[in-house]
């Protein structure tokens, strides 16, 4: 389940595999799956990679497991972002 801070907003339903991700409704990140390599960027700045299963398109039974596991990358980083400037 993603964090409820976090909204997803699909950029992309072909290869690659892409969102816009928005925290607090700012947009804040970006997540891309092609040829095999899954990242998710947070203000420009890698915060997860990977290789999942899927090469431009997540496989169904793997989706939701990288997109709240990078969403929560992205939530974590911007927490420690906005402490640091706090």
């Amino acid at each position: 389940m993603l964090p409820s801070r976090i909204r997803l907003e699909r950029t992309c339903f072909a290869c690659p595999e892409q969102y816009d991700v928005f925290v607090d409704g700012e947009k804040l990140g970006y997540l891309r799956l092609r040829h095999g390599e899954f990242r998710a960027e947070y203000r420009g700045e890698d915060v997860l990679w990977g290789e999942p299963k899927g090469d431009g398109i997540f496989d169904e039974d793997e989706r939701d497991e990288w997109l709240e596991r990078a969403s929560r990358a992205i939530l974590e980083a911007h927490e420690i972002h906005c402490r640091d400037i706090g």
